[in-house]
């Protein structure tokens, strides 16, 4: 969700990019019902969203790594542990620099994924404008 959510909110005006990926993701699999359901609701579509699990070259083409919780952040270190000048919590963007987990939704109920859903896009205003101006 957060990758369809930052590619919503950019536009296609802007040149960034982003990729989804999990660290025990399966290559292929298509976006949960629920998870589509709650991004249609903000007039995104997820029914393309294939699944892919990091890679080293995903993660050595990357300028920033943007993850939802520490344990995330945790284990691209314990794999790749060059990258941790860019491996960051989505929420340790904000104005109180506090970083914190988002749940992960997965198998959960459509409630659920939309308070996903909004949590992550409330963190994506933050990390834009982080992007923006280079400032954390």
């Amino acid at each position: 969700m957060a990758e369809a959510l930052f590619r919503h909110r950019i536009g296609a005006d802007m040149d960034w990019d982003a990729e989804s990926a999990g660290i025990f993701a399966g290559f292929g699999s298509p976006a949960s019902e629920n998870a589509v359901t709650a991004l249609a609701e903000l007039g995104v579509d997820l029914t393309s969203h294939k699944s892919q699990p990091l890679t080293a070259e995903l993660v050595n083409k990357a300028n920033l790594i943007a993850v939802m919780t520490e344990g995330h952040r945790y284990s691209i270190l314990e794999a790749f542990p060059e990258v941790g000048n860019k491996v960051f919590l989505i929420k340790s963007f904000g104005t109180s620099k506090v970083p914190a987990d988002i749940s992960d939704p997965f198998g959960g109920s459509l409630k659920m994924y939309k308070q996903t859903r909004d949590e992550i896009d409330r963190a994506l205003s933050d990390l834009i404008l982080f992007i923006r101006t280079g400032k954390k």
